[in-house]
């Protein structure tokens, strides 16, 4: 006697294709190589064109998968964005986020249409769907990537925040073959989509922020669980009201972020699980929808696509926004070589697809084809152009090297240090070395805990423990220690040499 139930072999084969694909990603980072290009791959091998193992015959579907995993993309991306990162790069990002947006658009459908024999319409359809860079491949590229913080906080603005203007573009372009939209028309849904988003997702941010601070939920992990509900409230509210709910929900995640600094570590720790589940979802989804057998007819068109992308529009963009504001040109490479494009524009691709368009099915194609490459020699790039640049940094601009983690309502904060090996304090004994601010408890190092002595030497890997009096500059002050950017105090000798 058994018994199965029908959702067993699904979550059978599911289970088996995250273990399998995560593991795959890993390897894929010893060899360079960006881990979610395998997942794309990973989804096409069992397709209808491959093993048929999983089919997906309705383009909706995978619309409305992509639909919830770039929400919590997005939303993740504004928990984790540090706000003076976010001030940093706010007037570049939000200029290649609008103007740059518009820019590539226009470039790469003019671009196309000259090239190659199809529609205007399809030409700018194709400009519009790959105008905007993906939050899900920047964020995993910069979480890797040892870039300059500034090069860094604007790539993760604009990523963030330019996907809105693109869905803008693409359902424009959808309505003026559907019908014939004028200027007000266009106008009125450029500040509903803009502006909505904007305000609902401020609104809802305000308002979510102070009930996670303020309301006692009891138990620690309700907390992130009512976080994830704002962030749904946020886009459903602004998509209700005709607005992007993709910015607001960007918009909404910032403001949490910054705002709820007592339950911070568990909401960004949940939502930083979730985000990684929903790219690798995202991607196994779009790779089975593919069919790999049709992607042969779109190579040449998808080649000059790609080169007009990423060798003409994107440059262009780039410089036009970002030279006035004091950009060197290695600068200005760099950010040309790192408009990583990703889920996002596969995602926009299925928009004509479901809508009826009568060149869909060779849009999506082609945008699938664009995608991969860009993926396969930028993604696996950054790192050597960096390098080639001479805009390579010691440190990830996304790790943060000491993070507060308020202690109830209490004056107090444990702030947490992260040991590397580029870090000043690594290998250091702790009698010669005083924290600026606060008292170190305790190291964490593997599976153990160890109680700190004079003699004890930091490791790198290492999490130590300090305990301090609340303070706004704390993580900075201990920050700047755990760098060897602070003096020692007075009367301490000089620190030994990590070998000494």
């Amino acid at each position: 006697m058994s018994i199965q139930l029908p959702a067993d072999w699904w979550i059978l084969v599911v289970a088996a294709l995250l273990v399998g694909g995560v593991l795959a990603g890993g390897f894929a980072s010893r060899l360079r190589l960006p881990g979610l290009l395998l997942f794309l791959v990973l989804g096409m091998v069992i397709g209808d064109d491959g093993l048929r193992l999983v089919s997906l015959g309705d383009p909706r579907v995978a619309q409305i998968g992509g639909t919830i995993a770039l929400l919590l993309i997005l939303y993740e991306g504004g928990l984790t964005t540090k706000p003076k990162d976010l001030w940093a790069g706010a007037v570049p990002g939000s200029l290649l986020a609008t103007v740059g947006v518009l820019l590539t658009a226009g470039v790469v459908g003019a671009g196309t249409y000259f090239l190659l024999d199809i529609d205007v319409l399809t030409a700018f359809l194709i400009g519009a769907v790959v105008a905007s860079t993906d939050a899900a491949a920047v964020f995993a590229v910069l979480r890797r990537a040892p870039l300059p913080r500034r090069l860094a906080s604007l790539l993760e603005v604009e990523s963030g925040a330019n996907d809105p203007l693109a869905i803008m573009l693409t359902i424009g372009l959808i309505e003026t073959w559907r019908g014939a939209p004028g200027v007000a028309d266009w106008a009125g849904f450029a500040v509903l989509q803009l502006g909505g988003g904007l305000a609902i997702g401020g609104l809802i941010g305000i308002a979510g922020s102070w009930t996670l601070m303020r309301v006692n939920l009891g138990p620690e992990g309700a907390y992130p669980v009512l976080a994830l509900g704002i962030a749904g409230l946020s886009y459903g509210a602004a998509a209700a009201a005709g607005a992007s709910g993709f910015l607001a929900v960007y918009v909404t995640g910032l403001i949490v972020g910054a705002q709820v600094p007592l339950h911070r570590r568990g909401i960004r720790t949940f939502h930083r699980g979730l985000s990684g589940t929903a790219e690798v979802g995202l991607f196994l989804l779009l790779g089975v929808l593919v069919f790999p057998s049709q992607l042969p007819a779109v190579i040449g068109p998808g080649l000059i696509v790609t080169i007009v992308l990423v060798l003409v529009a994107r440059p262009i963009a780039v410089v036009l926004c970002l030279v006035w504001l004091r950009y060197r040109w290695q600068e200005l490479t760099l950010i040309s070589w790192a408009g990583l494009r990703g889920a996002v524009p596969i995602v926009l691709a299925t928009f004509p697809f479901v809508a009826g368009y009568p060149d869909g099915l060779f849009i999506f194609n082609i945008i699938f084809f664009v995608v991969l490459v860009s993926a396969a020699v930028q993604g696996s790039s950054i790192r050597l152009v960096a390098r080639w640049l001479g805009l390579r940094t010691n440190t990830t601009a996304l790790d943060p090297v000491a993070e507060n983690v308020p202690i109830g309502s209490i004056n107090t904060e444990m702030i947490e240090v992260r040991v590397t090996d580029d870090l000043y304090i690594a290998g250091r004994q702790l009698k010669d070395l005083t924290p600026p601010h606060g008292l170190i408890t305790s190291i964490l190092r593997g599976n153990r805990i160890l109680i700190p002595s004079p003699r004890t030497r930091i490791r790198s890997g290492d999490l130590v423990i300090i305990a301090a009096p609340h303070h706004s500059s704390a993580s900075k002050r201990v920050t700047a220690w755990a760098r060897g950017e602070q003096p020692p105090p007075t009367g301490h000798h000089p620190p030994r040499s990590p070998s000494g």
